[in-house]
């Protein structure tokens, strides 16, 4: 089986390099579009810092050539929120739309700070840019609804709770909208309806899934976890073709 790692100048990449060493397997880390296109798994650790990633990836071309690999794709955290801009981007016609992280000013927020909310005790709390960080975080372990016909349902079943630590969020104004060209938002939250997974139709990728959850923080050695677990299956039956 022919693995390549995506060099892509952030995060440890070696780590994932030793991984599959560990797995008997003999990868190669390359930026290199024929190997990466000819090879029959790709990996894309996804780990690092945003902008100098993106600015490497746009520079040498390799953003398009990835986002026209097949293999299966699991974004978590920043990385659903990065794919969710991608396609409001790129799919749903909103040109510069961005994180208010990373852009302020930026004309279509589609991930944004929620400045206000009600805690399960009715009181209503409301944070800026500037708050405490540690304080205005979403912490702890919340449930969702998980849509039926979906990947995510076909993992969790009608619910699925996770645990969390992020401040921003999918926009809700932005949802109808990146719905209507496509993007499937699989489970929200049951109390404030927040974005807590989205997807691709597997009419346009086989298995794309991001989650706003870390699924790592419930994964143990003896039983993995769910989601990791259906990622890994999707990886091992993925054909090229």
């Amino acid at each position: 089986m022919n693995v390549a790692i995506v060099k892509y100048n952030a995060g440890n990449i070696r780590s994932v390099d030793y991984a599959m060493k560990r797995l008997g397997v003999e990868a190669v880390i390359t930026a290199d579009k024929e190997v990466l296109m000819a090879a029959d798994k790709v990996i894309f650790p996804g780990v690092g810092e945003a902008e100098t990633t993106m600015n490497h990836l746009r520079a040498t071309g390799l953003d398009e050539l990835i986002k026209n690999l097949r293999q299966p794709v699991l974004g978590i955290c920043l990385g659903m929120q990065v794919a969710t801009i991608e396609f409001a981007r790129n799919v749903a016609g909103l040109a510069d739309a961005n994180s208010t992280e990373f852009k302020p000013d930026t004309p279509h927020p589609v991930i944004a700070l929620i400045t206000e909310w009600k805690d399960a005790d009715g009181k209503v709390y409301t944070r800026d840019a500037n708050s405490d960080l540690g304080g205005t975080m979403r912490l702890g372990a919340q449930s969702s609804d998980v849509q039926k016909g979906t990947l995510a349902h076909g993992i969790y079943g009608d619910v699925v709770t996770e645990r969390h630590r992020h401040r921003y969020e999918a926009n809700v104004q932005y949802l109808d909208r990146l719905r209507q060209a496509g993007l499937v938002i699989s489970a929200l939250t049951q109390r404030e309806q927040l974005t807590e997974i989205v997807e691709l139709p597997t009419s346009v990728h086989p298995w794309f899934i991001g989650v706003q959850f870390h699924p790592e923080f419930k994964s143990t050695p003896w039983n993995g976890h769910p989601l990791f677990n259906a990622f890994i299956r999707a990886a091992l039956a993925e054909k090229k073709d």
